[in-house]
C-alpha cells in the first residue's frame, strides 16, 4: 500500500512540474509576443482577391509592392492603406527588393532571370544564366550595402515553361557584383534555398532552406563570398525578414520569430493554408505586412524593421 502511495504520489509531483513548465513556456511566448505586437493589435486582412501573393518588399516611403505570381502582376500597397495594381506583365515576378537608386529588383520566374524595374516601370535583365547555363529560378533575393545582390535559384517547375528540367543540378544561392559585372556561386550545398534576407551592416547573412527544413547564417567577405556557415534555427521558411533588435521572422505556417540565438520567442497564427513572405513597411517600419496564399495581412508591431 505504501509503495503504491508512493507512486501515486510521484506521478502526481510529475504532473504538476510538467504543467508547470508547459504554463511557464507559453506564458514565456505569450509576453514575447505581447513585446513585439502593439498592444491591442490584431490581424488585420486587407483583401482576399488574388491568385497566391508573395514577395513583399518596402520603398523608402513605406509604400509595400508585392505579387500576385500567378496573374503576372506586381500590387501596391500605400503608407494610406490603398492597394493598386503597380504592374503587368511583370515576368511572373516572385520575390522583390528595392536596390539603394529605388529601383525594384525582380525574381522574375518567367524566363527564370531577374529584373531591374525602374520607376517608370521600364525593365532591365540583370541576370539570365550562370556560366552560360539558364538558371533554375530566382525566388528571393537581398541587395548589400555595396548594392551587390545575393539570390537563391530553386527549382519550382512551372506550368508556364517550355523546359522541365534543370539546366544546373544544384540548387545554390548567387552573388552578383556590384557593377553587375560578375556572377559567383556562393553556397552550393543546399537541398532548396528559398528565403534570404542580411544584416544592416553587411556582415551577416541568413538563408532558408526550405527543402532541409533549416535555416542558416554566414559570415558576408569583402569579395560577397560566404564564410562560417553555422545552422541558426531547425526551421525552413518560405520568405524572411528582420527587425531592428536583430529578431528573424520566417514563414510557412503564420509568422515565427526568433530571437539573434535562433530561440523561437513569438508566433503569429495567419488563418491560410501556407504563410509565403513578410516584411516591414508603413510611413514608422512598424507595419508587419504578410504575404499568405490568397490574401494579404497587415499587424502593427512594437518593433521597426531593420533599416
Amino acid at each position: 500500500m505504501n509503495l503504491l502511495r508512493l507512486k501515486i504520489k510521484s506521478n502526481l509531483l510529475f504532473f504538476i512540474a510538467f504543467a508547470f513548465t508547459n504554463f511557464i513556456s507559453a506564458q514565456k511566448s505569450e509576453d514575447s509576443n505581447h513585446n513585439l505586437i502593439a498592444k491591442g493589435a490584431v490581424l488585420i486582412k486587407l483583401s482576399d482577391q488574388y491568385s497566391f501573393t508573395e514577395g513583399p518588399a518596402v520603398d523608402k516611403k513605406g509604400d509595400i509592392y508585392f505579387t500576385d505570381q500567378p496573374n503576372n502582376r506586381i500590387m501596391k500597397w500605400s503608407v494610406d492603406g490603398e492597394l493598386s495594381v503597380f504592374m503587368e506583365n511583370a515576368g511572373r515576378a516572385n520575390g522583390l527588393y528595392f536596390d539603394h537608386e529605388g529601383n525594384l529588383l525582380a525574381c522574375a520566374d518567367e524566363k527564370n532571370e531577374i529584373w531591374k524595374i525602374d520607376q517608370n516601370k521600364n525593365t532591365t535583365v540583370l541576370v539570365n544564366n550562370f556560366e552560360g547555363k539558364r538558371l533554375n529560378g530566382p525566388n528571393d533575393l537581398w541587395v548589400d550595402a555595396k548594392g551587390g545582390i545575393y539570390f537563391t535559384d530553386p527549382f519550382y517547375k512551372r506550368d508556364y515553361w517550355m523546359h522541365t528540367t534543370k539546366e544546373i543540378e544544384k540548387e545554390c544561392v548567387y552573388y552578383l557584383s556590384p557593377d553587375k559585372s560578375k556572377i559567383i556561386n556562393v553556397d552550393n550545398d543546399l537541398v532548396k534555398p528559398n528565403g534570404i534576407i542580411g544584416t544592416s551592416d553587411g556582415k551577416t547573412l541568413f538563408v532558408a532552406d526550405i527543402g532541409a527544413n533549416k535555416t542558416y547564417s554566414y559570415t558576408i567577405n569583402s569579395d560577397g563570398s560566404l564564410d562560417k556557415k553555422m545552422l541558426f534555427t531547425e526551421s525552413g521558411s518560405d520568405g524572411m525578414t528582420r527587425d531592428e533588435a536583430g529578431n528573424i521572422y520566417l514563414t510557412g505556417k503564420g509568422v515565427t520569430v526568433f530571437n539573434p540565438k535562433g530561440e523561437k520567442i513569438a508566433h503569429i497564427d495567419v488563418p491560410e493554408p501556407w504563410t509565403a513572405n513578410v516584411c516591414f513597411g508603413g510611413k514608422k517600419r512598424k507595419t508587419l505586412f504578410i504575404t499568405a496564399s490568397k490574401s494579404v495581412y497587415t499587424m502593427e508591431m512594437n518593433v521597426r524593421g531593420m533599416k
